[in-house]
């Protein structure tokens, strides 16, 4: 084995006499350490058929508590647009109700103002048909959101045989065939009350040039007897 030394030292001492002593202290010899012997890595762990399985499972799970989550949402989308539908729906027939009543009614007073209440009405019939076409539009258009997002699901031929989606689309369709019927259904009842609410303001023009003309009759009369 190599043995290293460090520098020899020397020291100098005067001595009394005139003379100097050297002290030569030689350094101890310093071995070179061994080497540390490199440990061996340990191979990696293969991971056996069985952990493999319940991986694939644990992700198999995952996707599917996903789909599940995604397809509550979707669900949760539809109750609304269908409540949003039904309430809307409500409201349309007791409109439609009411103002038939009330045309009915005013018919047999207040003869002097009929036309304006009844072109009252016909504003009132136009404005509520055009918040039933605004509110159409966005139901729409919420319905094409879930069908799309029911669409971007279906990637896969497995997605395609989940019966839930299914379900789903199916659900979609009978809601946008229960639309278009309420929708022509309403049509079919505004055209109606419109031709009663055009007939009424008929009637009354009607009514008022016979009241006129029996008035001019009345005052012809009268002149007529002075």
């Amino acid at each position: 084995m190599e043995v290293e030394t460090k520098s020899t030292e020397i020291r100098c001492q005067e001595m009394s006499k005139g003379g100097l002593a050297y002290e030569v202290i030689l350094a101890e010899p310093v071995g070179v350490p061994a080497p540390v012997p490199r440990r061996a890595d340990s191979p990696e762990k293969t991971p056996s058929v069985e952990e493999i399985q319940e991986k694939l499972k644990a992700a198999e799970e995952r996707r599917r508590s996903l789909e599940a989550s995604k397809m509550a949402v979707i669900a949760q989308k539809m109750q609304k647009i269908e409540e949003a539908s039904r309430i809307r729906s409500e409201q349309t027939n007791n409109f439609i109700a009411t103002t038939k009543e009330a045309l009915d009614a005013k018919m047999e007073t207040h003869e002097e103002k009929r036309e304006a209440y009844i072109n009252e009405l016909r504003a009132r019939l136009k404005d509520h048909l055009e918040g039933v076409e605004k509110t159409r539009l966005t139901l729409e258009q919420q319905t094409a959101e879930v069908y799309k997002a029911i669409e971007d699901k279906m990637t896969t031929a497995a997605d395609k045989r989940d019966e839930n989606i299914k379900k789903m689309l199916e659900r979609l369709r009978e809601h946008e065939e229960q639309v278009r019927k309420v929708r022509a259904g309403n049509q079919e009842r505004f055209q109606q009350l419109e031709t009663q609410i055009q007939d009424k303001l008929q009637q009354a023009a009607g009514r008022r040039l016979q009241i006129e003309a029996e008035q001019k009759e009345k005052l012809r009369n009268h002149v007529s007897i002075q």
